[in-house]
């Protein structure tokens, strides 16, 4: 039998309440723009490091909740870190061995996607943004990739999560 950790479920909700928290923290306007996506940044990294405990049900519950916490159109968030979720577990294996600049390429390009479901459902209320001002997480999520991936890791590892 694996030894899992005493640890283990509870390491991964307070990461994910962490993110949660990060993604709501007031900032200052010209600032907010350029904000981490710090809830699909997390939800990646616990897909490739451990996809048989987070996937698309885990991510359903934490867009639903960051929906609620920012208050946006319900379902709007839930949609997009699905989507994510789901390439995340497509490519789990192949994201295991890349590089981490490779690693970083994609994790841009996934929450790219996120911010593109997002600004899809914003324009269809009318609150779009009119410039691609709404990809600039996508470049500081995939920037701060690297510092993400090597805390949760050594946070998993401290914590004998698997």
């Amino acid at each position: 039998m694996v030894d899992r950790g005493p640890y283990a479920y509870w390491v991964i909700l307070a990461s994910f309440f962490v993110a949660l928290v990060l993604a709501v923290l007031p900032m200052p306007e010209w600032l907010a723009w350029g904000r981490p996506e710090w809830v699909a940044l997390v939800l990646i990294y616990w897909v490739i490091a451990l996809p048989q405990r987070v996937g698309m049900f885990t991510a359903l519950l934490l867009g639903v909740t960051l929906d609620v916490a920012e208050g946006a159109v319900m379902g709007q968030n839930a949609f997009a870190l699905v989507a994510v979720a789901l390439l995340a577990l497509l490519l789990y294996q192949r994201l295991r061995v890349f590089s981490m600049w490779q690693q970083s390429a994609v994790v841009f390009v996934l929450t790219g996607i996120n911010q593109m479901i997002c600004q899809w459902v914003q324009n269809l209320e009318g609150a779009g943004a009119q410039t691609l001002f709404f990809l600039l997480p996508a470049v500081t999520s995939a920037l701060l990739w690297p510092v993400v991936l090597h805390s949760l890791r050594g946070i998993r590892r401290h914590y004998r999560v698997s």
